[in-house]
């Protein structure tokens, strides 16, 4: 067994824990069998759930056993938030989400070997228990003084608080005894807006079983502004290619800012320790050259997305920046590339516009006289072709797949128009 609590310690993953010491003691006595919840409230998990794989990969190399546990339960319900009632979703596109995050969950985690991962969907225990039952056996260990003093329940209590989301608390604590009495489990972890639940699983262990179990919530990642990371101005990173794709995902940890590209880097990153100071020391001595940043969007789409995935968003972003031919990147790519991009609808009309029509409607000058001037002086580009003539239109050679047409002026300004 390895220091994985001092590993995850300086790794920046641990932002609060029962008894340090005593759990520190109980991870080096021996294998443990702990688990980690994820809640179907969207099709995908995202870059905050990523965290917590990266968690229990780190505990599952030092020999202890995952439980990665789907909510079909609790996600008809949802976790209570800061602000307003959470929809309520229908129970079959719930079920569709659970089998979809099912899928992406056993994919990043290793189920072979002795501390090989289980995967459990707590709708399993929930669906035949009574009212009665539940009230009795779990809800007489809940005072409920200490759930009003719960943070969101009290920024809850004057907009209000539907009963069905107040007692979230009862089911999630529910999920850790029973994986509990089922598996030994006697660790939960997750993210720190989910303490009060985790620590209120520890204590009905304590009270209804008479056990001391443990506690791990992992720090919420943010911006150098203090915005949550994870969050683009187009929406979330998810880890589904369909929502997110793999060039989008790899752009977006390309794009890390230096100022917390190394912390990111240790909680996405599984190079050791040495390996990471290394990185992080040439990184300020040449922050130019991104060198953090490359390690960061490469390791973590590997993980989410494979190899091959990543090696194809590199080669789309080279090819772009004319290192490389955009008509051989598959069609997927091309498509990711315009999303990304922001290509905007140019209509063909009659004919394919002009390269003047084009460089305007991509965004990549702010005319048509600067457009023809961009020519002029040697600085457009078609598909990484240069444009001499102001008069040329595009033609059937310059539409790739998907009637993508990639437009730049000089080196860096790049835009992209779609035709219609």
């Amino acid at each position: 067994m390895t220091d994985v609590f001092e590993e995850l310690s300086w790794r920046g993953l641990i932002a609060h824990s029962t008894d340090a010491d005593a759990l520190r003691a109980h991870l080096s006595a021996g294998p443990v069998t702990f688990y980690v919840g994820f809640d179907p409230t969207a099709p995908s998990i995202h870059m905050g759930n990523l965290v917590q794989i990266m968690v229990a990969r780190a505990l599952q190399r030092a020999g202890h056993r995952p439980i990665l546990l789907v909510g079909g339960s609790t996600g008809l319900i949802g976790d209570p938030k800061q602000a307003g009632e959470r929809t309520m979703n229908p129970r079959e596109l719930v079920g569709e989400w659970v089998a979809r995050i099912r899928d992406q969950v056993s994919r990043l985690i290793s189920f072979d070997g002795a501390s090989g991962a289980i995967v459990v969907n707590n709708y399993d225990w929930t669906a035949e228990l009574s009212t009665l039952d539940f009230l009795r056996d779990v809800g007489k260990h809940f005072p409920v003084n200490r759930m009003l003093d719960r943070e969101v329940v009290r920024a809850r209590l004057e907009s209000g608080i539907s009963y069905t989301e107040f007692s979230y608390v009862l089911l999630q604590s529910l999920d850790y005894r029973e994986l509990y009495r089922r598996h030994g489990c006697t660790l939960q972890t997750g993210g720190s807006d989910q303490w009060g639940n985790i620590t209120a699983g520890v204590e009905l262990i304590r009270r209804s079983e008479g056990a001391r179990v443990h506690a791990l919530a992992t720090p919420l990642l943010t911006k150098a502004d203090g915005t949550k990371f994870g969050k683009t101005e187009s929406g979330t990173v998810w880890l589904d290619r369909a929502m997110t794709s793999p060039y989008a995902f790899h752009q977006f940890f390309l794009n890390a800012e230096d100022a917390k590209v190394i912390d990111y880097l240790k909680v996405f990153s599984e190079r050791p320790r040495e390996e990471l100071e290394e990185i992080a020391a040439r990184s300020a001595e040449a922050p130019h050259l991104r060198i953090a940043q490359r390690a960061l969007a490469d390791d973590v789409t590997d993980l989410v997305h494979t190899r091959a995935e990543r090696e194809a968003a590199v080669a789309a972003a080279q090819a772009i920046f004319g290192r490389g031919e955009l008509a051989q990147l598959p069609a997927d790519t091309l498509r990711a590339v315009g999303e990304e991009l922001g290509a905007r609808a140019l209509p063909a009309g009659d004919g394919l516009p002009t390269v003047v029509d084009a460089l305007e409607a991509a965004g990549v000058v702010a005319s048509k006289s600067a457009a023809r001037r961009a020519i002029a002086e040697g600085g457009a580009y078609v598909n990484n072709t240069k444009v001499t003539d102001p008069a040329a239109r595009l033609d059937a050679a310059d539409v790739l797949a998907g009637g993508l047409v990639v437009l730049r002026r000089g080196r860096r300004t790049v835009g992209a128009v779609r035709l219609d």
